[in-house]
């Protein structure tokens, strides 16, 4: 079964529709998104319309949670009185040109999905979840030099094999080793990075693809296929766009520089 994932789309249409048409090609079993398709760019509407078109099951991200209760708060951990300010714009600028339709629909998405499956090999059922931040929080960042043994504790609590999320746009994929019944089995912890705005100096939109059967075995961490692909798109368009909104004119600029 192949299965696509991508997540903070931040109102970036043409990244979105770039990453789409990548998905399409590949004809992927199924396709989730994790969150946060609004804010820092001129397209919230037209995201949310293409994601409710294509029915695709989405679960809510930090900032969809804002817009939808209609706050002044995204939820998100700005470092400066400089970027708090550009915050600010940003979501009073969505907050203002959201339709009620679409905040309606953000306010109506889940804090997660769960996923099961029967392995040959293995008695127990294989869990996967998909969140935005972490199990813990809807806006909790898991970055990729979080310890292992937290990253092991929050997926043990959560009760999953492999946990999917972003929030970060970071990219990484950890495998994690434990024991149980004499045998050493292995937890996944993948950030699946950012669509439309990544911060890993990388400005190519970023989404996943997991590959997984019955042979899968949790003993055999090679036998999960998590593929990051990297999708061009027109960033410059985006910018400009940018540029040309009541938006800070530094969000451009950290789409072109990818931080």
């Amino acid at each position: 079964m192949k299965i696509a994932l991508f997540s903070d789309i931040h109102a970036n249409l043409p990244a979105l529709e770039a990453v789409l048409a990548d998905i399409d090609q590949r004809n992927p079993d199924v396709v989730y998104c994790l969150g946060d398709l609004v804010g820092y760019a001129p397209w919230p509407n037209e995201v949310i319309r293409e994601i409710r078109r294509r029915g695709i099951a989405t679960i809510a991200g930090n900032y969809d949670e804002g817009i939808g209760l209609q706050s002044d708060d995204c939820g998100c951990a700005y470092k400066t009185e400089e970027d708090k300010a550009r915050g600010a714009l940003s979501i009073a600028f969505t907050n203002q040109i959201i339709e009620e339709e679409q905040r309606a629909y953000l306010r109506s998405l889940p804090r997660h999905i769960r996923l099961e499956f029967d392995l040959e090999k293995d008695s127990e059922k294989l869990q996967v979840l998909l969140v935005h931040g972490s199990p813990r929080k809807i806006n909790e960042y898991l970055f990729e030099d979080r310890q292992q043994k937290s990253l092991m504790r929050i997926m043990k609590d959560a009760r999953t094999d492999i946990l999917f999320f972003g929030h970060t746009h970071q990219p990484f994929h950890k495998k994690l080793a434990y024991e149980a019944n004499k045998k050493i089995y292995f937890r996944h912890a993948v950030n699946i990075g950012s669509v439309g705005k990544p911060k890993d100096g990388d400005a190519r939109a970023c989404y996943v693809m997991l590959d997984i059967d019955h042979t899968a075995n949790r003993a055999d961490p090679a036998s999960f296929q998590i593929q990051f692909i990297r999708i061009a798109y027109e960033v410059e368009k985006t910018a400009q766009a940018i540029e040309e909104s009541p938006l800070p004119d530094a969000y451009a600029d950290m789409l072109r520089n990818a931080y």
